[in-house]
C-alpha cells in the first residue's frame, strides 16, 4: 500500500522515536535536510497536502505560499506562535497542536523553578559541588518561604490553572490576569497587570506568545513586582522584555527570575548566567518520557485523521 506524503520541516529529535515513526508510517521529505530548500518546494510543491513540524520550528508564510495544495499542518507542541496561521486559515489550511498532554509538567517545571529560586536551590548545587559548604567557604543567604505566599498567574489557560491548583497545595493565595475574567474558576481576577504585579510574590507567565504578548511583562510590570518579587516564565521569552529584567535584577529592584524560555533563545544572556537569584533551564518544561511519548501520539493521531477524515482532532481555531 502506498504511504501518504508528508512534509517535515525539521527533526522532532526532541522525541527520540518520533523521526523513525513518522518515516514508517509516511512517506516524508525532509525540508531541513535540503540544501537548497526553495528549490526543494518548488521540485515538491505539487505533491504536499500535509506538513508535520514542531512548535520551534513553526511554519512561515513563504512555505505556506509555496505548497498549492497545502490543507493541514501538523504541529508537535502546545505553542503555534512559530506557524503563520493567518496565512494558513487564508486558505483554509488546517493547523493543529498537543495541547493538554503536556500541561502537568510545564506546570511541574514552574514549581521546580519557583522553588529554585525562592530557596537558592541552584545556588546551592554550585556551593555544594564546589566545595565550599565542606571547606567553609561562606555561606549561602537566607531563602524565602513559599508557603502561604500569593501566586499571580499572567494567563490562566490550560497551564495556567495546573499552576494554581499547585499553588494551592502550597497555601497560596491565587490571582491571575486574562484578556478577560474567567466566570468558572474561584481566584481573583486582577484587569491590570501592574495591579497583579504589586499585589503577588511570585508572578508566573504562562500565557501564549507572539506579536500579541511580545514584552507584554515590560520594565514597569517588573518594577511592579519589586525587590522582594521573583517571576518565573515557562510560557514564551518574547513576553518579557529579557534587556529591562536583566537590568533590573543587576539593580537589585527585581528579586529573582526562573527562566525556561528565552528571547532569542538558545542564547542566554551572559549577565543571568553569573546571577546567583536566577535559575535557568533550556527550554525543556515538556521533556519527560511521558508527555514527550503523548505530545508524539497527539501528532500523530492528526495526521492519521486528516488522511482518514479530512478533518484534525485539535484544530487551532
Amino acid at each position: 500500500m502506498t504511504k501518504k506524503r508528508i512534509l517535515q520541516i525539521g527533526s522532532l529529535s526532541g522525541s527520540p522515536t518520533a523521526n523513525a515513526e513518522l518515516a514508517e508510517r509516511y512517506e516524508v521529505l525532509e525540508l531541513w535536510k535540503a540544501p537548497d530548500q526553495a528549490a526543494f518546494l518548488r521540485e515538491h510543491a505539487q505533491d504536499i497536502e500535509v506538513i508535520a513540524t514542531s512548535a520551534v520550528m513553526g511554519c512561515k508564510a513563504d512555505v505556506i505560499n509555496a505548497l498549492p495544495n497545502l490543507k493541514a499542518i501538523c504541529s508537535w507542541g502546545v505553542g503555534y506562535d512559530t506557524i503563520n496561521v493567518e496565512a494558513a486559515h487564508a486558505r483554509n489550511i488546517l493547523v493543529s497542536n498537543t495541547p493538554d498532554v503536556l500541561n502537568d509538567c510545564v506546570a511541574d517545571i514552574a514549581w521546580g523553578l519557583l522553588l529554585a529560586c525562592a530557596r537558592n536551590i541552584a545556588w546551592g548545587d554550585r556551593f555544594v559541588r564546589a566545595n565550599d559548604w565542606e571547606n567553609k567557604v561562606g555561606m549561602l543567604p537566607l531563602g524565602t518561604r513559599v508557603s502561604g505566599k500569593k501566586l499571580g498567574i499572567v494567563g490562566l489557560g490550560r497551564i495556567g490553572e495546573a499552576i494554581a491548583r499547585r499553588g494551592l497545595g502550597f497555601d497560596m493565595q491565587v490571582a491571575y490576569h486574562n484578556r478577560n475574567a474567567r466566570k468558572d474558576v474561584a481566584y481573583e481576577y486582577k484587569a491590570s497587570l501592574i495591579d497583579l504585579a504589586q499585589w503577588s510574590d511570585f508572578l508566573v507567565i504562562a500565557t501564549v506568545g507572539g506579536a500579541s504578548t511580545k514584552h507584554l511583562i515590560n520594565e514597569q510590570v517588573l518594577r511592579a513586582l519589586g525587590p522582594k518579587g521573583m517571576v518565573i516564565n515557562i510560557a514564551r521569552g518574547s513576553v518579557i522584555d529579557e534587556q529591562a529584567m536583566v537590568r533590573l535584577l543587576a539593580e537589585g529592584a527585581l528579586g529573582g527570575a526562573g527562566l525556561d524560555v528565552f528571547e532569542h533563545e538558545p542564547k542566554v544572556p551572559d549577565e543571568l548566567k553569573k546571577m546567583n537569584n536566577v535559575a535557568l533551564m533550556p527550554h525543556v518544561a515538556s521533556a519527560t518520557h511521558e508527555t514527550r511519548r503523548a505530545m508524539l501520539d497527539s501528532l500523530l493521531e492528526n495526521l492519521e485523521s486528516f488522511f482518514t477524515t479530512g478533518k484534525v482532532i485539535t484544530p487551532v481555531a
